[in-house]
């Protein structure tokens, strides 16, 4: 067993905006360590999202995390050979991260052509509150709905 928990890593905020949010975001988005090509997706997601707006793109970024990070989620718990789905409330850290890591992978799987495309299409059906991420929050909030009545089993 540990001794003490890990310490949290400090991440730098992003050169361009100064926001660590889109810094976390360019982590995930960054696949085997190709951090400038994950840059390069991100601020190109965001001036296509621009033009095609009109509005200002980190706020549809921020606006579509919002859209997207859960409140409450279901986790499995055992008692007296039983399992039951647990809803728990989400922690705010915890929340961002599902969030970033739900729209990254429904823009992945877009049928447009180009990360770029898929990613500036997925973060602007989510600032509407529509699009695959929104309704996997939904979906996972309808989940803990339906098992409120096992909330008494919290840990």
């Amino acid at each position: 067993m540990r001794k003490k928990r890990a310490e949290k890593r400090r991440i730098n905020p992003d050169p361009k905006f100064n926001d660590i949010t889109v810094e976390r975001f360019i982590n995930n988005l960054m696949r085997q360590g190709k951090k400038s090509i994950a840059r390069t997706i991100f601020y190109g997601a965001l001036d296509v999202i621009g033009k095609r707006t009109g509005e200002e793109p980190v706020e549809v970024f921020r606006k579509a995390l919002t859209n997207v990070s859960p409140a409450v989620e279901v986790r499995s718990r055992r008692v007296g050979g039983a399992t039951y789905q647990i809803p728990t409330e989400v922690r705010p850290d915890r929340r961002t991260a599902l969030g970033i890591r739900w729209i990254i992978r429904y823009a992945r799987e877009r049928r447009e052509k180009g990360m770029v495309a898929k990613l500036a299409g997925e973060l602007i059906a989510a600032a509407n509150g529509e699009g695959s991420a929104v309704k996997k929050r939904e979906e996972m909030h309808r989940m803990a709905e339906a098992n409120k009545a096992f909330s008494h089993f919290r840990w």
